[in-house]
């Protein structure tokens, strides 16, 4: 299963903001393949704005239909009316890996549950909207050994199916080729490889 990712270099993040009632919202986005990632990005926005009223999170750390590596916190807020709205538009969005911070200065005039839950909510929206993002394939290793002469064959096979090769070992039979093997959907026939082959090849896993 393929899904969007933020496409942003490590410690980079995409800011929007927006001011409703005088008071400022500024959303910071950025890849966050582990919940780390959003440890890191709160860090950065407490340093950026230590004098901010709040600074509210939320975070998908896996794919955006999975419940495992989530998160969110309203920072003092209202219960309910900065995280969770937050989380509820990442999840929507359909992009994985992400993390949020929503930074507020408070304007003086008061929002209202309804209010505050809108305003945190469309910080992040928009924010999304102009989010840079590159589609993720998530990927599992896989060891192919063949002998020296086909290594090139195979090289060239793999890439015609965009599976990248991450580690090659040599030994004096042969090379062992660590590919990364997509997971889920439409799988890389192994078995036109092994005919191209004529039983050169020796997958070192289980799944063939």
């Amino acid at each position: 299963m393929t899904y969007l990712i933020p496409a942003l270099a490590p410690e980079a993040h995409h800011e929007h903001s927006i001011e409703i009632e005088k008071s400022r919202f500024i959303a910071w986005l950025a890849h966050a393949p582990t919940p780390e990632g959003m440890t890191r990005l709160l860090a950065q926005a407490h340093l950026a704005h230590p004098n901010a009223r709040h600074h509210c999170t939320a975070f998908i750390a896996g794919a955006p239909n999975e419940q495992n590596a989530i998160g969110f916190s309203d920072d003092g807020e209202p219960g309910g009316t900065a995280g969770r709205p937050m989380y509820q538009v990442l999840e929507g969005s359909g992009v994985g890996q992400v993390a949020c911070v929503v930074i507020r200065y408070f304007g003086g005039i008061k929002l209202g549950t309804g209010g505050l839950a809108r305003a945190y909510s469309r910080a992040v929206l928009e924010a999304l909207e102009h989010l840079p993002t590159t589609t993720f394939t998530p990927r599992t290793p896989r060891r192919l050994k063949v002998g020296f002469a086909h290594e090139a064959d195979v090289r060239h096979w793999l890439s015609g199916y965009d599976v990248p090769v991450d580690a090659s070992d040599y030994g004096a039979d042969g090379v062992v080729l660590t590919a990364g093997w997509p997971q889920g959907g439409a799988q890389p026939p192994l078995e036109e490889l092994h005919a191209r082959l004529k039983g050169a090849l020796e997958v070192l896993d289980s799944r063939d």
